[in-house]
């Protein structure tokens, strides 16, 4: 998501910082580009208009026009008014009081409502310590309390188990006191959507709701959406009282005006993201690293999050002690390739990473693709232990074996041992006091000769150290 945003904003703001001065003409140029490039990307007329006005009136000041780095300030003008578009700060889901506490999840067929659900339920369980129940009160759509029925089963979840003929009120009425004598801290309710609002709809949605009433209901929004975003937030504001908004699909190649025109419209926060399609791929949304996002700033903090959470430190210690030592074996690069897995991919962790807009480029470019990482994994699962750790005795015989063993070609086979001794040199690097560990990383993991181009800055540290 943002992407293609990203890259007109970089190339708006390349353009400034090369000036040793700015004009007023100068600055409202640049605005009127940015007007376009968040038009292009489905931000809706009214919202753009406030920002780019707002933005306008700080960025003509003396202060910007005198600034020893006027395009710098100008990037902040911008990212401080991202900030107060998006909600200044991170929103926590109000669900503290008297238990249970229910949270209402509406919004439209093919949204991502149950999928979101699960992935709620999963990280209160998880990350708050609640006790969580689950119930579907959606009885038009084939197949949509055994799916949640299923997805509880892969949370760890219980679900309220359906009755035939039962109405959505009555479930939701058996569903709450199940809660309460089940002695459950949190009630997800999954509620029923269509393809486009109707009044049926709201109406099943709006008796639901005086039911259980619930402490939030989230409006569980596609960020494809589109210009459509504006329409959809104001009615169910309108009709449900919104206290929230979960964005999903926002790995998908989303222009993100979605993001920016619901919370200008409803008033009320993004509170998270659906990052991906596995029940833990959910993300707290916050207001300055989005914006920093955006801007091509990278989102270190959120990286380090994700790393925290998915490197086991036993393994990341094992692997420093080794890389201390200038050793880094096979078996060592497949713990890296899981490990990036785990942390969302190459296009994920390029997302998160400051100036990653050409970087992307030049990765599809090389045809570097998730694909690839499976490739890699399957090359090395088809060796043997002893060659995993002395890739030096796999000489041509042995790679055709392995090639065969995996499904892939010779030349392949060749790519990653060269991959591979290329990250062995850095390593010895780092022990003498280099550090390229990102850069070596990925170095000659494209499809096509060289790789990638090497990132400037020095990189980050191999994952796990």
């Amino acid at each position: 998501m943002f992407d293609s945003l990203t890259g007109r904003l970089g190339d708006v703001f390349d353009r400034l910082r090369k000036r040793g001065a700015l004009s007023e003409s100068d600055v409202k140029a640049a605005m009127r580009e940015i007007r376009v490039a968040l038009l292009e990307a489905d931000v809706a007329l009214p919202v753009v208009k406030s920002f780019i006005d707002k933005a306008t009136n700080a960025a003509v000041g003396h202060e910007v026009l005198r600034a020893v780095s006027p395009g710098q300030q100008v990037v902040k003008i911008v990212h401080d008014q991202l900030v107060e578009m998006l909600g200044k700060e991170a929103a926590e889901l109000n669900v503290r009081g008297n238990p249970p506490q229910v949270v209402m999840m509406v919004g439209l067929q093919g949204s991502g409502k149950t999928t979101s659900t699960g992935k709620l339920g999963l990280r209160l369980k998880n990350r708050d310590k609640k006790k969580v129940l689950m119930v579907s009160v959606d009885v038009h759509r084939p197949a949509a309390i055994q799916q949640l029925q299923q997805l509880g089963q892969r949370a760890g979840l219980d679900v309220v188990p359906p009755i035939f003929g039962e109405m959505p009120t009555a479930i939701a009425k058996r569903a709450l006191d199940s809660a309460r004598k089940g002695g459950y801290d949190v009630l997800m309710v999954d509620t029923a959507g269509r393809l486009t609002i109707d009044e049926a709809m709201m109406q099943e949605a709006a008796a639901v709701r005086e039911v259980v009433k619930p402490s939030e209901v989230l409006l569980v929004a596609d960020a494809m959406t589109g210009q459509d975003a504006v329409q959809i937030a104001e009615t169910f504001h309108k009709r449900l009282g919104v206290t929230g908004i979960m964005l999903t699909r926002v790995d998908g190649d989303a222009r993100g005006g979605a993001a920016l025109s619901m919370r200008a419209v409803t008033g009320q926060p993004i509170k998270f993201l659906g990052v991906g399609e596995k029940l833990e791929e959910l993300d707290v949304f916050h207001p300055d690293r989005i914006a920093s996002r955006i801007l091509g700033m990278g989102d270190v903090v959120s990286l380090v999050e994700r790393a925290s959470e998915t490197i086991e430190q036993e393994e990341a210690e094992k692997l420093a002690a080794k890389v201390q030592k200038g050793r880094f074996d096979l078996e060592d690069l497949l713990g890296q390739l899981r490990q990036m897995k785990r942390m969302g991919g190459l296009g994920g962790l390029m997302g998160l990473l400051p100036q990653m807009g050409k970087m992307k480029q030049a990765m599809a470019d090389a045809n570097i693709n998730e694909k690839l990482l499976a490739h890699q994994e399957a090359i090395i699962l088809s060796m043997t232990p002893q060659e995993r750790k002395r890739p030096e005795i796999i000489k041509a015989s042995r790679k055709r074996r392995i090639a065969a063993g995996c499904g892939l070609d010779v030349q392949q086979v060749n790519k990653l041992l060269k991959q591979h001794a290329q990250m062995q040199d850095v390593m010895k690097k780092m022990k003498k006091g280099g550090g390229r560990g990102l850069a070596g990383l990925l170095g000659g993991m494209g499809g096509g000769g060289g790789g990638m181009p090497p990132m400037g800055g020095g990189g980050m540290p191999p994952f796990g150290r």
